[in-house]
């Protein structure tokens, strides 16, 4: 598939911002061996405004660089897989007729607590893994929710002055 430069850019820009907002504010929880961020706000914001493919690119690389970047290495191929899908999720849901013409719709809410909670099972999975037990995995359960409600309100705050802002037209110019 042909990417013009505007959109390789665009793209670049958006792992970045992915990317930053994780490192920017970090949380440490030692019951993850993780940490709480901003980052996916941004990704439920990318996956509903620019769609499932958009999310998909950003979500995972710019999640997976901020983990590598961060110290948190042994965590990139879960978070690559993990964001990437949840990116995806987002896009792939919200997408539709009047998606662009209202912020909040049925179809927006949907995709981003989808998202949130495909983040949340994502890395209940993951930690199972990584621990070599679910049960162990399974106290990281609320600090993910608590992230990823974070990441839901800041999402509708955003997300509501960007639709106001038009940031369909300005970024289609």
């Amino acid at each position: 598939m042909k990417m013009t430069t505007k959109e390789l850019c665009l793209q670049a820009l958006m792992i970045a911002l992915v990317t930053v907002c994780t490192m920017v504010i970090q949380i440490p929880v030692s019951a993850t061996q993780g940490y709480i961020h901003l980052g996916d706000s941004m990704i439920l914001l990318i996956g509903v405004f620019f769609g499932a493919r958009c999310g998909m690119i950003a979500g995972g690389v710019g999640s997976a660089l901020a983990d590598l970047l961060s110290g948190y290495a042994h965590w990139v191929p879960f978070t690559l897989i993990i964001k990437g899908l949840m990116g995806w999720l987002i896009g792939k849901i919200a997408e539709g007729a009047g998606s662009r013409e209202k912020f909040f719709t049925a179809r927006n809410l949907t995709a981003s607590v989808v998202g949130v909670v495909w983040m949340v099972i994502g890395y209940f999975i993951g930690g199972g893994i990584l621990k070599s037990s679910f049960i162990v995995a399974a106290t990281s359960i609320p600090e993910n929710i608590v992230q990823g409600a974070a990441g839901f309100v800041i999402f509708l705050v955003v997300g509501a002055a960007f639709h106001k802002a038009n940031i369909y037209k300005i970024v289609s110019q």
